[in-house]
């Protein structure tokens, strides 16, 4: 195509040969040689001075930084379709269809923003995309932007809306017998269905994957939803299914997908430590872990470490259990901090954007008051309406600062809030997995390792003993409730710092188990410790605890 318009001197057939290429170099994953013909296809629509080319080829420069995880290049290119976008109207010779796709250029922030883990940011470019489509009447470009809410929703954990928006993207790729893309859509759809404890709806949806794949040769999807089977079948208790699912599972992957074969490696871990087979559990559980340390995916390698900790514990090793699970505890902090930096950037993103947005509609507005300030001095009206304008300009913005403000206050506490709860909800796991593990090693020692048993058992006391964690809990807990401490200790100064302790687990609404974790104390000692508390705060038998520590 290129050749042939290269004789003709039809410079639009290079800049499309061009473009189709740095596609199939993309697809290929060759990127030098995609961002070559990018850049080309790019120089061709400015030289040309095609609108609409130089639109897309921003949107396919856009897309390849993306997949070379340059996402502030990236988002350069796509920020400047949007500032052409927004000056439209003053740009000369401008054709019907040159904005046509522009939904595209926010289709792809979205993504960007997925990958940053800027959710909220991500659901906010993605309905935009939605729009702009719409305006298209295109029903497959309509269905990917359904597609990409139906994932931003499941990150979100906002499984039936993501249902809602997956659905009807099936039905338009059904119609239009999409059959790549209907994959990708039912194998959503039935990981949402796991998420909501609906383990055969999802199997529904593999199953056809797996028919649909097989017949058109799509290897990778064909053994993701393998994969995906086993999984499933692993939570259902049908073990020899499950083993058989992931078998073929591990047949399809190619080595170029390490992080789905580590999956696979992991998920029959877990089922052959449930089969009552740990030893063979934790050799796949070995091969997971060497994978996924070596691509540095910790989401997965934590998870990894986790359930090859509860087969060694089954295999009588607690030693071993209790080194995989602090490794655990290490990767899972490092992702919870960098998914608190990553929300706490997304809040500071949105509040900038409103700033910014509330700045320009003030400019808006002084534009308009000076030209009205002008017609009312023309008109010997202008000192008195001026005066009262402004005055109601005044107040009318600083409601709106005062309204920005508290929701961006609003956002934050909801945050801590959540942040708070996560941290209590971790360390009564810790707590919980900590005592198993000690009381497995209590039960051993006895045997010839006696003295080392006994240093794992010090050591177990020790970390349940660390006042560390509580230390970092009470600092969240003081956020969210501020002078909680200070006022209970004015209104009951008997409080010791253990009760006060159980005073704030209690204020957040915590079981009687979850708070026995925390406190490393046992059910009925959190029952006399509660009694203790109730005589301190003068309360009656007919007076309700928690009720009286929530209005504190």
């Amino acid at each position: 195509m290129i050749a042939i318009s290269k004789k003709l001197n039809y410079k639009f057939g290079i800049l499309q040969g061009a473009n189709n290429l740095g596609s199939y170099y993309l697809n290929r994953n060759e990127l030098d040689s995609a961002l070559y013909y990018r850049e080309a296809t790019l120089n061709l629509a400015k030289e040309i001075n095609s609108l609409m080319g130089i639109l897309t080829a921003n949107t396919q420069m856009g897309v390849l930084f993306t997949n070379m995880n340059d996402y502030n290049k990236a988002k350069e290119y796509l920020n400047e379709n949007i500032e052409l976008y927004k000056k439209r109207d003053s740009i000369p010779n401008v054709k019907e269809n040159d904005f046509r796709y522009i939904g595209s250029t926010y289709n792809q922030l979205a993504e960007i923003n997925v990958k940053q883990g800027q959710y909220n940011i991500a659901l906010k470019n993605q309905l935009h995309a939605l729009k702009l489509y719409k305006e298209t009447g295109e029903e497959l470009f309509i269905a990917d932007a359904h597609t990409a809410l139906g994932r931003i929703e499941n990150h979100l954990g906002n499984y039936s809306k993501s249902n809602g928006y997956l659905e009807n993207a099936l039905a338009t790729y059904t119609k239009f017998d999409d059959l790549l893309w209907e994959c990708e859509v039912r194998l959503n759809l039935g990981e949402n269905f796991i998420h909501q404890e609906h383990p055969l709806k999802a199997l529904e949806h593999f199953k056809r994957v797996t028919e649909i794949a097989s017949e058109n040769d799509f290897k990778l999807l064909e053994a993701r939803a393998y994969n995906s089977l086993g999984k499933t079948y692993t939570e259902i208790t049908q073990y020899e299914t499950a083993l058989r699912h992931l078998k073929k599972a591990l047949s399809l992957f190619k080595s170029n997908h390490p992080s789905e074969i580590s999956d696979t490696y992991n998920n029959l871990g877990v089922l052959h430590t449930k089969m009552g087979k740990s030893k063979e559990g934790v050799s796949f559980l070995d091969k997971a872990i060497s994978i996924l340390d070596s691509i540095n995916a910790k989401g997965q390698l934590a998870k990894a470490y986790l359930n090859r900790s509860y087969a060694k514990e089954l295999l009588d090793d607690p030693s071993a259990a209790l080194s995989d699970f602090k490794e655990y505890n290490t990767l899972n902090d490092s992702i919870f901090n960098r998914v608190k930096s990553q929300q706490i950037e997304e809040l500071r993103i949105i509040y900038d954007t409103e700033k910014k947005e509330q700045e320009i509609a003030i400019l808006e507005q002084k534009a308009e008051i000076n030209n009205l300030q002008k017609l009312m001095l023309g008109l010997g009206l202008g000192l008195s309406l001026l005066v009262f304008g402004i005055g109601f300009y005044a107040l009318r913005q600083k409601m709106k600062r005062n309204k920005l403000e508290k929701e961006r206050v609003d956002a934050e506490l909801a945050f801590k809030k959540k942040e708070l709860t996560t941290h209590a909800l971790h360390l009564a796991k810790k707590n919980e997995t900590l005592e198993s593990l000690r009381q497995k090693a209590e039960e051993l020692k006895s045997n010839e390792n006696g003295q080392n048993i006994t240093q794992l058992i010090n050591t177990i006391n020790f970390d349940l003993q660390d006042d560390n964690n509580w230390e970092n809990f009470a600092r969240y807990f003081e956020e969210v409730h501020k002078d909680f401490n200070v006022t209970v200790a004015k209104k009951y100064p008997e409080i010791t710092p253990n009760e006060l302790r159980l005073m704030a687990l209690i204020k957040m609404n915590l079981s009687s188990k979850e708070i026995a974790n925390i406190l490393n104390i046992s059910i009925p000692g959190i029952k006399k410790a509660r009694q203790r508390l109730r005589k301190k705060m003068n309360l009656s038998t007919s007076d309700s605890l928690e009720n009286a520590v929530l209005n504190i």
